[in-house]
């Protein structure tokens, strides 16, 4: 069995083949058989894990079985308390509402590489950085989320999946577990 630990740069597909003149997978890693246990947006940053094996790849992407999955996302603005509050209860989205979700405003995550461009930066808008785990994973969850509660995400950021953390990763990087 092989399990792999990826810290996916942004701007890059999470499959094998390139579609669109957008760079995947295979630019990467060099291990046959293994594919991604859930995916990550071409615009989201962070922990991908791939394996060649069927039942750890369904843990890891079937919601019913709940696998922590922590992000850090710079938001616009600063979220009040009333904000967060509403990310752990649970938010309406266009299909229904979330499960609750941990949450909490953090500094800017220690060692944060430079994204390839920047996110912009506005003057008249501050931002701040969140953690949030959800133990679900509709297509673009925590971007909607954090729109849903008036904070738009600016750079998303998957930290961990289940015990698995980014942590001595760089961006293109990874590691056999």
């Amino acid at each position: 069995m092989t399990t792999i630990l990826f810290n996916k740069p942004y701007n890059v597909l999470s499959q094998f083949t390139s579609e669109g003149g957008h760079r995947s997978l295979a630019e990467f890693i060099d291990k046959p058989g293994v594919y991604a246990a859930g995916r990550l947006d071409r615009d989201s940053e962070g922990l991908l894990v791939l394996t060649d094996d069927g039942k750890l790849q369904n843990r890891i992407a079937s919601p019913k079985f709940k696998a922590p999955k922590t992000y850090w996302a710079q938001v616009e603005r600063v979220p009040d308390e009333a904000a967060l509050a509403a990310l752990r209860k649970g938010v309406t989205l266009k299909d229904g509402v979330t499960a609750p979700a941990d949450c909490e405003r953090i500094d800017v995550p220690a060692g944060l590489w430079t994204r390839e461009p920047p996110v912009r930066f506005r003057k008249s808008v501050p931002d701040c950085w969140i953690s949030l785990t959800i133990r679900e994973g509709r297509n673009r969850q925590v971007r909607r989320m954090t729109a849903a509660v008036g904070h738009p995400t600016l750079r998303l950021i998957r930290y961990s999946v289940g015990d698995w953390t980014l942590d001595g990763l760089e961006p293109g990087q990874w590691k056999e577990v």
